[in-house]
């Protein structure tokens, strides 16, 4: 009787909370006020900050939570959850605060898988990228909204459209099948992007993120990179490439572990459109230059999908709570993805931690770096991996990693420095050397592009 009473319990609880949110569209005020009640009624775990401003001054506010808001664990990864990106699009926005509370109460009522995250990870919630949109599209209502009101930011310019363009240099370089990661950015890029897209760029150069989605609407699929096909001939809707990433299997399991967590994904046939198991590779579906999801992967250690969640972009309010609780259980174990591979420190013989140390892995042509501490993540599928950590001024060390379905593997590498020869000293006699002997003949050491920026 007890098994069958504890999923009823589970439910009930669940209803609960649902019956404690508010499921109404909220204006940029009425956002801000919803993110400073949940710190309010979580302030242990919570931290607000702001990454920056619009066009138009509005703060674009990120809700953190952890056991230690403000601080970075070593060990403990980074993740993000970034919503409304296109300002029309709204539905990700009201999930992001749908799920900041839910969190918060799951926290209060001491939810073990929910405590167990938070200690575990740490979690960063933007509910809006583009408040100047949003306030655009929200004057016309979800009745009267043209299919691209409010899509762009005050400037008029499609912030999913504004990142540099790391896959054309990647493409065009022939490094399509090498090294690709932390590619370096054009030294005119910040007068090439938005005031969104800088404080985004900035944000994500500071923190040491892993694990990432974005939201967006008009479709219902879980969309992975790369999104802008390598073949360039290609650029309409009709005709597209399948473009993998290195890492093209693992983001099929993140993509699939959202889409089958959803109420309806899955399915496959949404909106009009069909996707088996409800993913796609972006440039599979069509192609989209300086997109923010490729621009993750290419120039920084985190791993980002893009999560279509709505064939409505502006859908009313009576569908929303329809909407979360499609979408709960998809937003937490999604987070939980991070949650595998490998991990651990990198350190010098005295156990200082080595920053910007790259993590490589035999038969994966796609690197990450250790961050500040010295620690690193590396997510990867269950398997058996050669794994090598490299520095400069550091004798590279390689290990063989079992990874399993559960936790991640702790890995630590401790990296022991070079040994630097001294030329031969001249003879004391008189007799006259050639200089060409005294020299040592300098070999270029091989490098990864951008391994350290």
């Amino acid at each position: 009787m007890a098994r069958w009473l504890r999923p009823l319990a589970g439910a009930l609880l669940l209803l609960e909370v649902a019956a404690a949110v508010s499921f109404l569209h909220h204006r940029y005020e009425e956002m801000v006020q919803a993110l400073f009640r949940v710190q309010s009624e979580c302030p242990y775990v919570t931290r607000i900050y702001s990454i920056g401003r619009s066009v138009e001054g509005r703060h674009l506010y990120v809700l953190e939570f952890s056991d230690y808001p403000g601080i970075h664990e070593p060990l403990e990864p980074e993740f993000k959850y970034v919503g409304n990106m296109h300002g029309n699009e709204v539905l990700g926005r009201e999930l992001l605060l749908q799920l900041s509370e839910f969190l918060c109460e799951e926290y209060r009522r001491g939810s073990e898988r929910v405590t167990r995250l938070l200690h575990d990870t740490r979690i960063h919630i933007m509910p809006s990228m583009n408040p100047d949109g949003y306030e655009v599209a929200a004057k016309q209502g979800p009745d009267g909204i043209g299919y691209l009101t409010g899509r762009n930011n005050a400037n008029g310019v499609d912030l999913n459209r504004n990142f540099p363009d790391l896959n054309t240099f990647m493409y065009y370089s022939g490094e399509i099948s090498g090294p690709n990661h932390h590619i370096p950015l054009p030294d005119n890029w910040k007068s090439q992007v938005e005031p969104e897209t800088l404080a985004v760029i900035q944000w994500i150069s500071s923190y040491n993120f892993v694990l990432s989605a974005n939201l967006h609407g008009g479709a219902v699929v879980a969309n992975y990179p790369y999104d802008k096909s390598q073949d360039q001939r290609f650029r309409s809707h009709r005709r597209t490439v399948n473009t993998p990433t290195p890492d093209d299997k693992l983001f099929q399991k993140l993509a699939k572990t959202y889409s089958y967590a959803h109420g309806w994904m899955h399915r496959g046939w949404n909106c009009g459109d069909y996707f088996a198991d409800g993913i796609t590779n972006g440039a599979s579906w069509y192609s989209l230059s300086k997109g923010m999801q490729d621009f993750n992967y290419l120039y920084t250690n985190c791993f980002e999908i893009t999560l279509e969640l709505s064939c409505n972009k502006f859908p009313p309010e009576e569908d929303l709570e329809r909407q979360w609780m499609a979408n709960r259980e998809a937003l937490v174990a999604f987070i939980e993805e991070i949650h595998q591979g490998i991990k651990g420190m990198v350190s010098d013989e005295n156990n200082n931690g080595i920053a910007g140390a790259v993590i490589s892995v035999q038969g994966i042509s796609h690197d990450v770096t250790s961050g500040d501490m010295g620690d690193y993540f590396r997510l990867l599928l269950p398997g058996t991996y050669t794994v090598t950590a490299s520095a400069e001024g550091y004798q590279p060390q390689t290990v063989t990693a079992t990874v399993g379905p559960a936790a991640p593997s702790l890995v630590h590498f401790q990296l022991k420095q070079d040994v630097v020869r001294k030329p031969p000293e001249r003879k004391a006699s008189g007799t006259r050397t050639n200089n060409k002997t005294l020299q040592k003949k300098v070999v270029p050491r091989a490098t990864h592009r951008g391994t350290h920026r």
